[in-house]
């Protein structure tokens, strides 16, 4: 036997993989009672049992683990993420909205949306002006536009990026009345999530940045979060940023906070309100002192 052969006898792999395994467990006839049963199933492969209510923390691991192998195979180093709501409309579609409206209170929120609508381009020439620096180190793709995957300013950022011939991730989650992923995201970085708080965990793993468009519940619920890891020290400082003064400071009243001495006035500058793409881009490029722009 050669050395060749050895270490090839040595190296190769002595049990057959899970997915070939699988190949020969169903190919075989379910002719007893005892292939029959459910209990007989590869618990793999049995959907019921990893349904059941003990079986939540392998699927914590599982939420986990998925994106995180595919984001890597990608080979994804960081990502700008975009947050923002999915009510606001395009500017093709602001008066259509407001017309389909059937009450003067709904046409005046209709209103007020469709006033938002510019932030629906700022967001995707922020998707685009990102995309087309394209930033790579250490042979990884960096800031890589990262959405919610859904609609309004979701939408508007990966359709930047695509517009931009770049790779998009899309984080959806499985809502009641269901959400689509929009058509922008890249196929294979579109995920879906069952947990908010693994679908959260994966927005920031590989976050270098954050954008925040004005937004409601949810958009609230991702801004603060991300506060307050980076104010405990969970997670260091980045650039996160905010468009659009006017609402954010309509709607919270973030100096109060300070003044009521709940958080420090210091916390104050854990982010940075911007208007324009091109305004938040310029903060990202001198934050990490890029050779782009």
């Amino acid at each position: 036997m050669t050395e060749d052969e050895i270490n090839h006898e040595l190296t190769e792999r002595k049990f057959y993989p899970a997915e070939q395994e699988a190949v020969f467990a169903e190919s075989h006839a379910r002719l007893t009672p005892q292939q029959q049963d459910p209990a007989y199933r590869l618990a793999f492969r049995d959907i019921d049992f990893l349904l059941r209510e003990e079986l939540r923390p392998v699927r914590f691991q599982l939420e986990l683990l998925k994106p995180e192998m595919l984001l890597d195979e990608a080979e994804i180093g960081s990502t700008l993420v975009v947050y923002g709501s999915a009510r606001i409309p395009s500017p093709a579609d602001a008066k259509a909205a407001v017309a389909a409206a059937t009450s003067p209170e709904r046409k005046a929120v209709a209103e007020r949306l469709a006033a938002k609508a510019r932030y629906y381009e700022e967001a995707r020439k922020l998707g685009f002006i990102a995309s087309k620096c394209a930033v790579v180190e250490d042979g990884k793709r960096q800031f890589v536009i990262c959405s919610g995957g859904g609609p309004s300013i979701m939408e508007a950022a990966n359709r930047g990026a695509h517009d931009a011939g770049a790779d998009t991730i899309g984080l959806n989650i499985v809502l009641q009345h269901e959400q689509m992923p929009n058509p922008y995201v890249t196929p294979h970085l579109s995920f879906q999530f069952h947990y908010f708080a693994l679908r959260k965990m994966h927005f920031l793993l590989r976050a270098r940045a954050v954008a925040v468009f004005p937004g409601g519940f949810g958009t609230f619920d991702e801004f603060f979060e991300l506060l307050t890891l980076v104010q405990t020290g969970k997670m260091q400082p980045i650039p996160i940023l905010l468009f659009g003064a006017e609402y954010w400071n309509r709607v919270i009243n973030f100096a109060a906070l300070a003044e009521e001495g709940v958080i420090n006035p210091e916390d104050l500058k854990l982010f940075h309100m911007v208007e324009t793409a091109e305004e938040a881009w310029a903060f990202i490029v001198g934050f990490y002192n890029l050779g782009c722009d």
